[in-house]
């Protein structure tokens, strides 16, 4: 797999006609395209498809989180989007993840990629053991994710790079890992506590980067993208 193929640009931005021009500027260069809350609560389903008019991939990334019945339902519906990747939290425990697989098999979309939320990668130490009331190392948790999820049926997992190793040790290469707080060695960590170069985190065994603000906030958004392509292959 390229590198281009592992690199996904988070669309953070806050209007469907800024999110058409950077689709129209990078999908030459990468091949897929990342969607939040913010931008898909402000335009809805049509951004979807500028997305896969360019012929990109579509990361939908709604982290559902909910009752197992609710969260088959979002996954339905998420289906009918043309989407190749999504998120759930992995916290919503085996029941409600095992509801998200069952859709996606029902709507017969095995082809698209289900992805667990373990520890988001904003929480510094002090923040992890005071929400989860731990003092037990933000890493052990995101193992027990993980195996949660792995055996639930989900593709892989959304996780920082610092736990890669483990993440890979743990449930094999097949497991996906989609990696976010990527910044170059000379840009700005922004609100990620946890933050790794790109080349690091390939190296490290990640299957695909997600890269935001380094991206869409530079003057030049495509030679920052390929900056980013370079330090992957280098």
């Amino acid at each position: 797999m390229s590198s281009a193929d592992r690199l996904i640009v988070a669309l953070d931005v806050e209007s469907s006609d800024r999110a058409r021009e950077l689709v129209d500027q990078l999908s030459p260069h990468v091949s897929w395209f990342k969607l939040g809350s913010v931008l898909f609560t402000r335009e809805g389903p049509e951004i979807c498809r500028i997305v896969k008019s360019a012929g990109a991939r579509l990361f939908l990334d709604l982290k559902f989180h909910d009752i197992p019945n609710t969260v088959y339902g979002a996954v339905t519906s998420a289906m009918g989007l043309d989407i190749d990747m999504l998120t759930i939290h992995t916290s919503g425990g085996q029941a409600m993840m095992e509801a998200a697989v069952r859709a996606r098999e029902e709507c017969g979309r095995s082809d698209v990629m289900i992805i667990g939320v373990t520890v988001l990668t904003h929480l510094a130490l002090e923040d992890f053991r005071q929400l989860f009331a731990s003092d037990r190392a933000p890493e052990d948790t995101v193992l027990a994710l993980t195996r949660t999820a792995q055996d639930a049926g989900l593709d892989g997992v959304v996780a920082s790079a610092k736990e890669l190793t483990l993440i890979k040790r743990f449930a094999g290469p097949d497991f996906k890992v989609v990696t976010p707080g990527i910044r170059l060695a000379d840009g700005s960590t922004d609100d990620q506590a946890r933050v790794v170069t790109p080349g690091r985190a390939i190296r490290d065994g990640a299957d695909y980067l997600v890269v935001g603000r380094p991206v869409i906030a530079a003057d030049d958004p495509v030679d920052a993208c390929q900056k980013i392509l370079a330090d992957m292959t280098g």
